[in-house]
């Protein structure tokens, strides 16, 4: 038996990893967040698995329905939003499976930033523009964030900016950035990335707070602040660049 955390993408039911999907397919158990994890991914499971809906459970309890899948020999798949990788508080349900000595392997998925940037169809890393992508959040009701992470703090660093659960302070998020940025700094904000209800604001530190406010935008979205998001005449990468030497098909 072994738990399986699986990403299970930004929201659109077909973007999830050929592994995600025959994971799905084998599983016994699946738990999964009722508000983030569409119908269409969960009609994936074998009819006979037990579905356990975690949007109301504490961490002690989702233990608890893993530890009792163990003890019957059954795989579980633990759906998590996004990638695992970042924001899906898989590090402290790890932690108490490793307590307990329950195997388990993690499965990358589609994280929200690359959803929303892909939306946006704009590329994060931009030659002499910006090669820094800073992935963070703000403190609120959440845990605190650690000293040097605060987000005037990481402001000063002037690279790329996506925020994650931040969007109902976005007032803040612009008083913490605009002395680093400046208010004609460029800012998408992106909800529900790649879900049918998507929606997408583009504009400027000092726009951008009313834009979210008229839109009634609360929840399920990524702020990105930069200047790659209006970058244009930029040269090409030098990967690809027509004036790269290349070696030949003889190697000199």
């Amino acid at each position: 038996m072994t738990v399986h955390f699986v990403g299970a993408g930004p929201g659109a039911a077909d973007l999830i990893t050929v592994r995600a999907q025959r994971l799905l397919s084998e599983c016994s158990v699946c738990l999964y967040a009722g508000s983030l994890v569409p119908a269409e991914l969960l009609a994936q499971c074998p009819p006979t698995a037990t579905l356990i809906d975690t949007a109301d459970l504490d961490l002690n309890q989702i233990t608890e329905a893993i530890a009792a899948a163990d003890a019957d020999g059954k795989d579980v798949v633990r759906l998590c939003s996004g990638d695992p990788a970042v924001f899906s508080a898989v590090a402290e349900q790890a932690r108490r499976l490793d307590r307990l000595g329950i195997d388990y392997d993690i499965t990358p998925g589609v994280p929200a930033f690359a959803a929303a940037a892909a939306a946006l169809r704009r590329e994060l890393t931009v030659p002499e523009v910006g090669q820094t992508v800073v992935l963070t959040r703000i403190a609120q009701r959440a845990s605190a964030m650690p000293p040097g992470e605060e987000l005037a703090a990481l402001g000063a660093t002037k690279t790329t900016l996506v925020l994650h659960l931040a969007v109902q302070r976005i007032d803040q998020v612009v008083a913490d950035l605009e002395p680093h940025y400046g208010l004609d700094c460029p800012v998408a904000v992106v909800a529900y990335a790649s879900q049918p209800g998507e929606m997408i604001l583009r504009g400027t530190l000092g726009d951008i707070a009313a834009q979210v406010h008229a839109a009634g935008i609360r929840r399920t979205a990524v702020i990105i602040v930069g200047n790659v998001l209006a970058a244009e005449g930029f040269r090409d990468s030098h990967l690809y660049s027509t004036t790269r030497e290349r070696s030949s098909s003889s190697g000199v």
